[in-house]
């Protein structure tokens, strides 16, 4: 073999090895992020490791000055620096100190899930008190009637407000609702009827007397109210794509665990549920593609944008 020929023979061997290495290194690079297995979370956090190392890493960027002046200050200075010259800086709360202060407690104010102006309400009067653990029991096993939201409220024998029922607590009326309308459309007469079955088997079990309101009234109600609702109706989403690699299912759920999100209804779709009231819709809904979640391996499903 000449000269040339081992020259070319080794020169094809380091273009195909680089060919490799390259198709190789934007594999791993492109391919889908995954969920951090649990046992290697929990060894992250238990060896005191920051958990924003496990989030996307083109979603962080620290702030910064360009200039390479910077000037190093002992703590000293820089609690001088933060009182500043004002008179009363001797009052000053460490800054220590201050992450150990109470966060001070705030009131969230109470109001009943059933709104006469979008719920048909009716009311249920027992012929004595109802424990909060025997109206529990009574309570449908869904929440829905039709496609319509359906709820039971009682009042409260100590605090005299509406709430749903809780164990422990005393109720001396109660009063059951289904929403009039939503994105499905207005309430029908076969949804109607599903609510007042499933109120009075309610206040069979309780000993309690129902009344219903009109059906047509408050269908023609609800149709009102659809159209109103249709002309007036608004949804806020954000698109949220991906800088570089794609997202798998699993490392959408794991990263939107962290903030409350849930499992919602539907594949591919995560929610955040309200927590001032039980019954009310989720605060934020978070969908990605539903084949994807479908997918035989999620793992190697490519996710580049959710809508939040």
């Amino acid at each position: 073999m000449s000269t040339l020929q081992l020259s070319l023979a080794i020169i094809g061997g380091l273009l195909l090895a680089g060919i490799v290495a390259y198709n190789t290194w934007t594999s791993r690079r492109n391919a889908p992020k995954r969920a951090v297995p649990q046992e290697a979370e929990r060894g992250t956090a238990g060896s005191g490791a920051a958990p924003d190392r496990l989030a996307e890493p083109a979603l962080r960027q620290d702030p910064g000055f360009d200039g390479g002046g910077a000037v190093e200050l002992t703590p000293g200075e820089l609690q001088a620096l933060d009182r500043g010259t004002d008179p009363l800086s001797e009052h000053a709360v460490d800054p220590t100190e201050a992450l150990q202060m109470p966060v001070p407690s705030f009131s969230v104010e109470r109001r009943p899930g059933l709104d006469p102006l979008i719920d048909v309400i009716a009311p249920l009067q027992p012929e004595h008190v109802v424990s909060g653990d025997a109206a529990l029991s009574a309570l449908p096993p869904t929440r829905r009637a039709g496609s319509k939201p359906f709820a039971i409220e009682g009042l409260n024998e100590a605090t005299q407000q509406w709430e749903t029922p809780a164990p422990g607590q005393r109720y001396q009326s109660f009063q059951a609702g289904v929403q009039l309308a939503n994105r499905m459309g207005a309430l029908n007469e076969i949804e109607f009827s599903e609510f007042v079955v499933k109120v009075q088997a309610f206040a069979d079990a309780i000993n309690a007397a129902p009344d219903f309101p009109d059906m047509l009234q408050e269908v023609a109600r609800a149709r009102e109210l659809d159209q109103f609702a249709s002309d007036h109706d608004a949804q806020l989403a954000f698109m949220l794509r991906a800088r570089q690699a794609a997202w798998s299912p699993g490392y959408i759920q794991q990263n939107a665990g962290r903030l409350g999100f849930v499992a919602g209804a539907m594949p591919g779709r995560l929610v955040l549920p309200a927590t001032s009231a039980a019954g009310l819709p989720p605060l934020l809904t978070l969908g990605f593609d539903t084949a994807a979640a479908l997918a035989d391996d999620p793992d190697q499903s490519a996710i580049r944008d959710i809508t939040l």
